[in-house]
């Protein structure tokens, strides 16, 4: 649903790019001037702008690399926000306050654009995966200590008992070898 009118929008704006280029025109000519790669013609600009929002809005909509998408329209949603919807230029108090409502409008859908961009799915975020990483290998490695030290006790206590034995089958052993002494041959 949040694509739809950036399918529908950049669509109109690439078949019809006159009806935006005017007011494009303070907007387009400043950053064309500082970012190289931004056309100088308005009208090129324009529809690169229109191309770009029907591709990632469809890319969007059927759920293609959404976080790219997502990015992609919040990028071209700023200079169209500022170039359609400059409500402090305008006199007429009705024309005003509809241009903010439309420029809000904006202002919530980059919003949900940003959210979108950062949404993974449902799959944790690489940060969440390098710390669990590091939580989980701390814990093993705190395991691994534990059950050294409870193995290294089993084979202390079977050293002990076997020395006992030893003793025990020492002393068991020499009584019966003078008890066999004394037994008439």
């Amino acid at each position: 649903m949040l694509a739809s009118i950036f399918i529908v929008q950049g669509a109109d704006t690439l078949m019809r790019p006159e009806r935006v280029v005017p007011a494009a025109e303070p907007v387009v000519r400043p950053i064309a001037d500082r970012v190289p790669v931004v056309p100088d013609r308005v009208e090129q600009a324009v529809r690169i702008n229109g191309a770009i929002q029907l591709i990632a809005g469809s890319m969007l909509a059927l759920g293609r690399w959404p976080r790219l998408s997502a990015l992609a329209i919040a990028a071209t949603l700023v200079p169209t926000t500022y170039a359609g919807h400059r409500f402090w230029e305008s006199d007429d108090k009705q024309e005003r306050a509809q241009q903010r409502i439309h420029f809000l409008k904006n202002l919530t859908i980059f919003g949900g654009l940003l959210i979108a961009a950062g949404d993974t799915a449902g799959h944790p975020s690489l940060a969440w995966r390098g710390r669990h990483a590091v939580k989980s290998a701390r814990h093993d490695i705190t395991l691994a200590g534990q059950s050294a030290r409870a193995q290294a006790k089993t084979v202390k206590a079977a050293a002990k008992a076997a020395q006992a034995s030893a003793r025990a089958g020492a002393k068991t052993g020499a009584a019966a070898s003078r008890a066999k002494s004394l037994l008439p041959s």
